[in-house]
């Protein structure tokens, strides 16, 4: 990734375009997630220093612009094109905006690469995780912990809008259980804590 195209430039990105915390704070905690397959992935290939950093920074700026369109263009029709669009126009490079195009089913963008498969599968997982975080007494990401929230995945009632199947499908693209990927993602906001908002209330 060239050094224009970075995880700060990205945050501005998603503040200009996203002004509800709760989207930003989304987004801000896919990216953590996504950022964390990125560094697995790295070393899996063996990269280091700059190479490595490079090849995560994409994973987190994917993170941090799937949604940053969103709110002003929630439709079917123009969500997540609009905001491609956009970013095709800085000209931010094409294995980022393939990723945002692939999180979305209905966009006909197939899942290749291995940060087409981190994007999505982070996506849904992390709201849960918020969700999780915060009917806890103390809203903290520090106290969630993977059997609670293995079993509020079977609770239909619990965070409703979040897809079951796609936590569960984007595990399985990345050759993981369930189980493991709820952890390595919970892990990563739990490092992160404090930046999501889930510190808990006496960090606050």
């Amino acid at each position: 990734m060239s050094e224009m195209y970075t995880k700060e430039r990205a945050r501005v990105l998603l503040e200009e375009w996203t002004k509800g915390e709760s989207l930003r704070k989304h987004g801000l905690a896919v990216s953590i997630c996504t950022e964390s397959y990125g560094r697995l992935e790295a070393e899996r290939l063996g990269m280091s220093g700059v190479e490595a950093e490079s090849f995560v920074e994409a994973y987190a700026c994917a993170g941090l612009l799937h949604d940053m369109d969103y709110e002003r263009h929630p439709s079917l029709e123009e969500h997540p094109f609009v905001g491609v669009t956009f970013l095709r126009g800085q000209g931010w490079p094409e294995e980022v905006l393939h990723a945002i195009l692939a999180h979305a089913d209905y966009s006909g963008t197939p899942r290749e690469t291995h940060l087409d498969k981190a994007l999505f599968a982070c996506d849904e997982l992390a709201g849960f995780l918020t969700a999780c975080s915060l009917v806890k007494p103390t809203k903290s990401v520090l106290d969630v912990e993977v059997k609670g929230v293995l079993k509020k995945m079977k609770d239909k009632a619990f965070a409703r809008a979040v897809l079951r199947e796609d936590i569960t499908g984007g595990a399985a693209l990345l050759g993981l259980s369930v189980e493991e990927h709820v952890e390595n993602c919970l892990r990563a906001m739990q490092t992160h804590a404090a930046e999501l908002g889930l510190g808990g209330s006496s960090t606050e």
